[in-house]
């Protein structure tokens, strides 16, 4: 649920408190239940691979299929310290050239080739997962990117697979007041505007940095 937000077309928003910041992910059993138990990402999680992060629930819905895709089962919501996220995109490089962010494609590869995070704006999701007229934030963590999420950002790792199936049950059942009144709370996120030059972002329009 989107509270107290003017939307803008490329605005993050995101559930946060005055330090931390929530995203998600889905895994199979084989990485979340280890995850759970230590509280951060542990084998078999591999640090080699890109691992994407994402501050809306209703995208996080849209790709994991309400926690029934294969791979997908377990949904997590990972309380990540906000200075850690501002640096992911700080040193972010976009998915795809735009114009408004480079003054050309050779400075884009560029920043794409020496950056370990990479950020793409994609249509935000509705309720019944749709796509909406306006973009929801992905941010990919590869090389140094990843070492720091894991053994540095992390603050608490929830489960919320519980929460994503209430949700759907409650669609599937024509509630959708009932799974609209469950959905977590997210608002704009005050991103710094020097960061939000760097992935093209719109003014977040939000004014405070405290508790949800």
């Amino acid at each position: 649920m989107i509270s107290g937000v003017d939307v803008r077309d490329r605005q993050v928003r995101a559930r946060y408190t005055a330090d931390t910041v929530t995203v998600y992910q889905a895994y199979p059993p084989e990485i979340a239940v280890p995850a759970l138990a230590a509280g951060r990402f542990v084998a078999p999680f591999k640090r080699g691979r890109m691992t994407w992060i994402k501050p809306s629930f209703l995208w996080m819905m849209y790709r994991c299929g309400w926690a029934s895709k294969p791979g997908q089962e377990r949904v997590l919501a990972v309380e990540i310290r906000r200075s850690g996220f501002e640096w992911a995109l700080a040193a972010a490089g976009l998915s795809h050239f735009d114009r408004s962010v480079y003054p050309d494609r050779a400075a884009w590869t560029r920043r794409v080739q020496t950056s370990p995070v990479r950020v793409q704006w994609d249509p935000e999701r509705s309720l019944r997962l749709g796509p909406l007229p306006y973009r929801s934030l992905q941010v990919g963590l590869s090389g140094e990117a990843v070492d720091r999420y894991l053994d540095e950002w992390i603050v608490a790792i929830t489960e919320v697979t519980g929460l994503a199936h209430a949700i759907r049950d409650r669609l599937v059942a024509g509630d959708d007041a009932g799974a609209a009144a469950l959905l977590p709370t997210e608002r704009a996120y005050p991103l710094p505007a020097e960061i939000g030059a760097v992935i093209g972002a719109d003014p977040s329009g939000a004014a405070d940095g405290g508790s949800p």
